[in-house]
């Protein structure tokens, strides 16, 4: 953990408008890796910019290691841009805070945006242990990704939602959550994306007691807890303390952390 990588990059997939999928040789990271954890990765050579990206790891198989980015700046541009059989600076796999998997018998998992991508190992590892819920809410028709992915699994269900109603059901993703929650016990939730709709899980799961993890996403400088950027209020016993998400985290149980 924490050790840089130098990573061929075998595949470069755009999966939808300004969204990609990469394909790495890491066989050490494939090895190590856990649901939740995320990469810190060196999108130019140049120095500029300085900073490394941190992206989660998307799925993890044999020798091969996956992630997506969607194109929102100019890190994130940079990457787009890598050619194939390149090598990528990479240091990983990182979040001492992972997913906790146990033999849970009726998960909801609730992933939005671009957060449902961590989600998907996790969904994998947790088939055959669990009958799985799984809720994904995207923007619009142009940004829904993994669909087929997901169904593939093998679910007890799956919805997609869509904030303007041009893909499956309209709405917000965690109000088909709740709907579901309130007619059928669950016993743990997992979910990953905006901080918006992580409070509204968060606050959801806390009044109807059922036990919940969180993956918080930030923006992290270091990934390692030196630069401090990453702060989250941690609820203790004498009120709360600053953690940070890329050491502590980036996955919480919901209790436990204040957003």
């Amino acid at each position: 953990m924490g050790i840089i990588r130098k990573c061929e990059l075998l595949k470069k997939e755009m999966i939808t408008n300004g969204i990609y999928k990469f394909s790495i040789k890491a066989p050490e990271i494939a090895k190590e890796v856990k649901p939740g954890q995320f990469l810190e990765i060196k999108v130019s050579d140049t120095g500029e910019p300085f900073l490394r990206r941190p992206i989660s790891v998307y799925n993890a198989e044999k020798d091969i290691v996956e992630f997506i980015i969607q194109v929102k700046g100019k890190g994130t541009e940079l990457l787009s841009k890598l050619d194939i059989g390149k090598e990528i600076d990479i240091i990983g796999p990182l979040g001492f805070g992972t997913f906790k998997i146990q033999n849970y018998k009726n998960v909801a998992i609730v992933g939005g945006g671009i957060g449902i991508y961590p989600l998907y190992q996790l969904t994998k590892e947790l088939k055959g242990k669990s009958n799985l819920n799984v809720y994904l809410g995207f923007r619009n028709k142009e940004l829904v990704t993994c669909e087929k992915e997901f169904e593939e699994i093998g679910l007890n269900k799956l919805v997609i939602t869509t904030d303007d109603g041009s893909y499956k059901e309209k709405g917000f993703v965690t109000d088909f959550m709740k709907k579901d929650i309130e007619e059928h016990m669950v016993d743990m939730i997992f979910a990953c994306g905006p901080l918006a709709m992580l409070k509204t899980v968060r606050k959801f799961a806390i009044e109807k007691n059922i036990p919940c993890q969180i993956s918080l996403e930030e923006r992290m400088g270091c990934g390692i807890g030196a630069c401090l950027g990453c702060a989250v209020k941690v609820i203790t016993e004498n009120g709360f303390r600053y953690g940070h998400v890329c050491k502590e985290g980036p996955v919480f149980n919901a209790q436990d952390v204040d957003i």
